[in-house]
Order: structure tokens, then sequence, then C-alpha cells
């Protein structure tokens, strides 16, 4: 299926949700998990809570959402630098998640990683990466582990379409179908990577044909549609599971913040947003389920609230945090005499 142009806004997602009321319920509540994380940390960084980089998943919700569901608990997660949906519905701790955005040695990354790199290995979450495709040989190289060592595990490898024009793209796609490696690509396709449309940086815009380009399957499905997304994700990875080879799977989302806080957006007119944002993943999903149902404006509220209660105690936890003392800033910087760290 050969993608829409950059500018090109379908209808909204409509029809029936095919899941029980649990877990339907499930993904409405973890879009709205990641978006009140996601707002609540614009408000802190523009009070200066959190510093540095800071790049938001508003708007790109269902991909994180309907992805994550779709792959157990042995699987490796390999992510970009817009990662906090992905890690929070991994598993980590909203708690760890933002004492690691304010920089606390009680978040995820011992305040070394900021909202770039969020780590856990005990999710095999394997980053937060913030160079633009540094994760795609990570995936390759966990895959490769995987075969080596004959375990069913599926790596996950999340990028967005501005890793495609890079080279580590190219020889990841290479690698892992010419060794037939379990990789799972999941090309975030929000159509303007930092600030350029698609089809200003790249001469074939189909991103499917690119990645079939190297004899492997391919797919796309519309990332505003979280039950698109999880019917592609689920098949995909049982796919992988039963034959061990790679699979490609486009997920055209939209954002609707700029790239990060630095952004000044003068890339893309506020008509194409506001239009796109008539397909927002969480207005739209919510819909569909009032239309069956399966949810009530009191319950949407109810669910609400209990996200804005996690997201006040992540915030209180953050705050409360403690910073690294002077003395161990060397400390996984440098080998030991004894050859010991712990970031493991």
């Amino acid at each position: 299926m050969k993608p829409e142009s950059s500018h090109e806004v379908l209808p909204p997602p409509t029809g029936p949700v095919p899941y029980a009321r649990d877990f339907a319920l499930r993904l409405l509540t973890d879009m709205l998990r990641i978006r009140r994380l996601e707002e609540k940390s614009a408000e802190l960084y523009g009070a200066g809570k959190i510093r540095g980089f800071l790049h938001l998943y508003i708007g790109e919700e269902a991909v994180a959402a309907g992805a994550m569901p779709a792959l157990m608990p042995e699987d490796n997660i390999v992510a970009t630098y817009r990662e906090h949906g992905h890690a929070l519905l991994r598993g980590v701790p909203m708690d760890l998640i933002m004492a690691e955005m304010y920089g606390k040695r009680e978040g995820c990354s011992r305040g070394r990683g900021g909202s770039m790199h969020l780590f856990h290995a005990p999710t095999r979450f394997y980053g937060g990466n913030a160079i633009v495709g540094g994760g795609l040989p990570i995936a390759v190289g966990l895959a490769l582990a995987a075969k080596l060592q004959e375990e069913r595990r599926v790596t996950a490898c999340f990028f967005g379409e501005g890793a495609v024009a890079e080279g580590a793209f190219h020889e990841a796609m290479n690698l892992a179908a010419l060794w037939q490696l379990p990789v799972l690509f999941c090309c975030e396709n929000n159509r303007y990577a930092m600030g350029t449309a698609l089809e200003r940086s790249e001469s074939q815009t189909d991103l499917c044909a690119k990645a079939a380009s190297y004899r492997m399957a391919v797919q796309s499905a519309d990332g505003m549609d979280v039950v698109a997304v999880h019917e592609a994700i689920n098949a995909a990875a049982k796919q992988i599971r039963a034959d061990r080879r790679p699979i490609f799977v486009e997920l055209r989302t939209y954002r609707f913040r700029a790239h990060s806080m630095f952004d000044a957006e003068l890339y893309r007119d506020k008509a194409e947003v506001e239009a796109w944002k008539t397909r927002g993943p969480i207005h739209t999903y919510s819909a569909r389920l009032k239309a069956q149902g399966l949810l009530t404006e009191a319950q949407f509220l109810e669910i609400d609230a209990r996200v804005e209660d996690e997201v006040a105690h992540a915030v209180a936890f953050a705050e409360a945090g403690s910073w690294e003392p002077v003395e161990d800033l060397l400390r996984d910087v440098t080998a030991s005499a004894a050859g010991q760290g712990d970031l493991a």
C-alpha cells in the first residue's frame, strides 16, 4: 500500500473496536497516560524543572499504545529520543521516567540520560537513542544474539522516517535480511523528520518499497488508529516468531507539537496541523468506544482522573529525588580498579 502524501489528511478512523471491553479500555488508558505525561513534561520544561532536549509524542500515542501489547516480556525494545511513551507502556514506572527527566539519580538511567536516553534493563528497554538511526544497529545486534543463543524473542525497533535517509538504516536492513534475524522494524512516519517534509528529502517516498528492496515482508498501517496499529504489529510479531525473519511495518502518524521544545515550527502550515488533529487518536478512539456502548463520558473522566493522579505522583517523586554527588561523576565512565560498574 503506497502511503498518502505528507499533506493529505484522511477521514478519522471509524467502525467497531474488535476487542473485549477490558482490553479496549486498556488501549484508551495507555494513550491517556502518554498524553498526560507529555503535557506535564512540557509544562515542567517551561518551568525549568526539565532541562536539555525534550521531544514530545503528542499525536502519536496510538503507535506505542497499539504496539506494546503485541510484544512479549522477553522481547527487546529499542526506541528513539521520542521514547517516553514507549518506555512507559513497556512497563518502566512513570516515577522513574519523570525522575530521569529531572536529572535525579532515582531515574531509570540514574539521572544521566535525561529525556532522550531512557534505559531500563528489567523490561528489556534498550533506549532512548539520541542519534537519528542509532537504534537500528543495536536492534540488529540484539536480534543476532537472540538467534545465536536460539532464543525465541523478537527485537522491536522504533524509529522515524528521517532515519530512512541514514546509512545505518540500510546497513541494518541489509544485515537483518541477509542473516534472517528476528527484527520487527517499526517506522513511525510522521512526515517531517526534524523539519523537512519527506518529499523534500527522499526521491522514493514509499518507505515500504525501500524496505521491500531488501527482500523482506512489509506492511503499512494507519498510525493514528490504535486498532490498526495493534492488528499490524500483532500479526507481524507472530509471523516473526514463526519464521524468524525480519518484517518492516510503516505506521503513518503525525505529531501535533513541534519536533522539540527548541523548534520554531516554521516548516508546516497551522491549518495542516489542525486538520490532522481531527484524526487525533484519543478522541476518535473514545468516540468509537462510546458508539459501541463500551464507554461513557463519566467513565472517560474517571480514567483520566486516575491518570492525572499517576502523573502527580510521578512529579512528587521526581521533586523529592536527590542529585548525584559530585564525587560520583566519573562513576561508570572509567573502569575502576576492580572493573566494577552498576548500571547493568
